[in-house]
């Protein structure tokens, strides 16, 4: 009885070891991600970087070609900004492509892009040595936001400003904002369509299968729903053994019963000693005999 207990004890144990595995690594597999598309692809120079040389510009490549009335800016370790402007650049073939997410009848379906359409920001100059920062915010051709920075260390040497140039105070344009904050019903065709992006059907709406993922099931649910589901049945499986193991006792106790009886036979031999008073009677016989 001890051993089976000690059995079904390991089967559970390594029942929920293994369970508990499953939703780690559920957990950990990568989820097609919801942003939206036309996200950053690589820049020059890289984030995490040294730079030592004083550049004119800093590329920004996109999976898709950035919005119009997309906004950049670089600032310096004082926190002033030195961009002056940007413009669109030549698209290059990215050296790693970029993998992004497509909901298709309610499956997300990866596609690759292998080009990289760049915003080139120019750098008016570069006051001192540090980290310096480019932001970027723009629209995909789905209407949701692209936004993030890259930063950089500068060891180069110090470079004046143009002259008549001023550090910029503008902000993001306020259609730009409306679109990508939501305040206001812009039209995904606001934003620049991305022509020349590889592996990505014209006739397919991005923009409409894209907003399907925020209204679906999350996919990171079905491995924990599954789990749970699982590491329940065991649970009530594991108590319904204890359980039947002490409903069969009662049709033991028949025999039970039987060892009961056999047990109270000696306590009939022990009452027949009593039954002799005969021997109490023939004692004094005995002594008058001595």
């Amino acid at each position: 009885m001890q051993s089976r207990l000690v059995t079904a004890r390991n089967v559970l144990s390594r029942t929920m070891a293994a369970l508990a595995a499953t939703l780690v690594v559920s957990l950990l597999l990568p989820v097609a991600p919801a942003s939206a598309h036309g996200q950053l692809a690589t820049s020059t120079p890289l984030t995490g970087t040294v730079v030592r040389e004083p550049l004119t510009q800093v590329g920004l490549y996109f999976t898709e070609k950035p919005a119009s009335n997309a906004h950049f800016t670089i600032t310096g370790p004082n926190g002033s900004r030195v961009d002056s402007g940007w413009s669109y650049g030549e698209p290059k073939r990215l050296d790693k492509p970029v993998q992004e997410y497509f909901m298709v009848n309610g499956v997300f379906e990866p596609r690759l892009y292998h080009t990289g359409f760049p915003a080139m920001v120019t750098v008016a100059h570069w006051p001192a040595k540090g980290r310096y920062t480019a932001t970027y915010l723009s629209a995909a051709s789905d209407g949701e936001a692209v936004r993030g920075n890259v930063t950089f260390d500068y060891q180069g040497p110090s470079t004046a400003a143009p002259a008549g140039w001023s550090a910029p105070t503008t902000g993001p344009d306020a259609a730009l904002l409306a679109q990508v904050e939501g305040t206001a019903s812009a039209s995904p065709g606001a934003a620049a369509s991305p022509a020349g992006v590889t592996d990505a059907p014209a006739n397919d709406p991005a923009g409409a299968t894209e907003k399907k993922q925020g209204g679906g099931f999350p996919a990171w649910l079905v491995p924990l729903l599954l789990v749970v589901v699982v590491a329940a049945i065991v649970l009530v499986a594991a108590r319904r053994r204890p359980a039947a193991r002490g409903a069969s006792a009662p049709g033991r106790r028949p025999s039970g019963s039987g060892s009961a009886g056999k047990a109270g036979s000696p306590a009939r031999k022990s009452a027949s000693p009593t039954r002799k008073p005969g021997n109490r009677a023939g004692g004094p016989a005995r002594r008058g005999r001595r």
